[in-house]
Parts: structure tokens; sequence; C-alpha cells
């Protein structure tokens, strides 16, 4: 059960892995009820600081200045707090040149191409406006991805895009599993 579970979902198990891997230090956020489990493992994560925020367009602010103070943050947000980001990856991200990763909850998405949600249907087209490469995570295959964004970003002093077609579905689990 356990193989077949992570086979078809992204388990933040995983996430927090790639998280590690890529030397995250702060995990900027605004916790939500999709995302508890998640939340959990990395406040238990001694080497995550979570930095909850009242509004998700704060997150690329505050990941700007952590990198500053040479700190490794990730935004972890929804689409729809991506949009609101807007500014602040035009002008902080991109117009200064920071390596910032957003992991960004992919509300809406159908990986069949049936979506009703206008959250979905303009998120790619967001990205692509801005020039931010971006990688699709679906399942427990796909988490590698997270470090190769973490990687790009690096290399190139961008913003790079990590989109969670899941949804968090996996995430939804006690923590006693």
């Amino acid at each position: 059960m356990a193989t077949e579970l992570h086979s078809t979902v992204l388990s933040p198990e995983t996430m927090v892995r790639e998280f590690k891997k890529s030397g995250v230090t702060h995990v900027v956020t605004l916790p939500d009820s999709e995302t508890n489990y998640l939340y959990e493992m990395m406040i238990r994560e001694p080497s995550l600081t979570i930095v909850p925020v009242a509004r998700e367009g704060e997150t690329v602010a505050i990941a700007a200045g952590l990198i500053i103070g040479g700190k490794t943050p990730v935004c972890l947000i929804q689409n729809t707090g991506m949009f609101e980001s807007g500014d602040s990856i035009r002008g902080i991200a991109i117009d200064v040149g920071l390596p910032i990763v957003m992991v960004v909850g992919y509300r809406g998405y159908d990986r069949h191409g049936d979506t009703p949600d206008t959250a979905a249907y303009f998120t790619e087209p967001y990205l692509h406006m801005w020039g931010i490469k971006f990688y699709l995570v679906e399942n427990d295959a796909d988490g590698s991805r997270i470090s190769t964004a973490f990687e790009m970003a690096r290399q190139t002093n961008k913003p790079v895009g990590v989109l969670i077609g899941d949804e968090y579905h996996g995430f939804n689990r006690p923590a006693s599993r």
C-alpha cells in the first residue's frame, strides 16, 4: 500500500528530503489546512525554520531578505498567492536577480487538461510571461525536480518555479503513518 501511495502522490517526506538536500534553511509560507502534515514535518525538522506570513504576496520579499542575509529560503505558496506576488517577483526576484525557488500549489490542475479553475488556467502562462522556468512535480518519482530547481536558480540567479500538480493530496494523513 505504501509503495502504491507514493507512486501516485507527492509525500511530505519527499519534499522535506529535497529541501534538506538543497540546503534550505527557511520556508516562507502561509500555513493552511491543505499542507498541515507537511507543516508539522517541517516544524519538527531542526534544519528548517518556518517563516509564517500574513499574505502569500509577502513571501518573495521576505525570501529576498533571507538570501541577502546568507540563508537559503523557499517560498511555499499557492498559484493564487504567486499571482499576488507579481510585483515582488518582477521588482525583486527578476530585476535584482535572486535565486528564489517558489514551490507553488497548482490549484485546479488536471493532468488531462480539464482546468475549469482559472487559477490553473493562468498558472503556466503567468510563469512564461515573467520568463520563469518551472518544473512540474506530481508524485514522489518527480521529487528530484525540486533539487533541480534549486540548482537552476543558483546557476542563473533567477527565480524558478516548482508546480505541485498533486495539490498536496498525499499530505492529508495522520502523522502516525
